[in-house]
């Protein structure tokens, strides 16, 4: 099952954000915890943690791009052949 990866709000007047850099690429592994992104807001730049464990099927979001809280930010697959799935449309 996969989960996606969203832009959380991380203070009372945070309204968007930007992926300031991507430490993974679509097709990585990854582990529920693990830093996959910086992220620069207005007032701090902060690591975005993974929340689940699984495979990086989709960035839905290129570095430097500013998107609102909320926002879906990349999808993480439960196994590989999901991802293929999900990178497939």
């Amino acid at each position: 099952m996969s989960e996606n990866v969203i832009l959380p709000k991380w203070g009372l007047t945070m309204e968007d954000g930007a992926v300031a850099a991507w430490h993974v690429s679509e097709g990585d592994s990854v582990v529920e915890g693990e830093v996959i992104a910086d992220v620069e807001t207005e007032k701090v730049e902060t690591e975005l943690e993974a929340p689940c464990g699984g495979i990086i099927a989709r960035i839905l979001v290129p570095e430097n791009d500013t998107v609102d809280v909320g926002t879906v930010l990349a999808i993480i697959a439960g196994d590989s052949a999901e991802a293929v799935r999900i990178r497939e449309g």
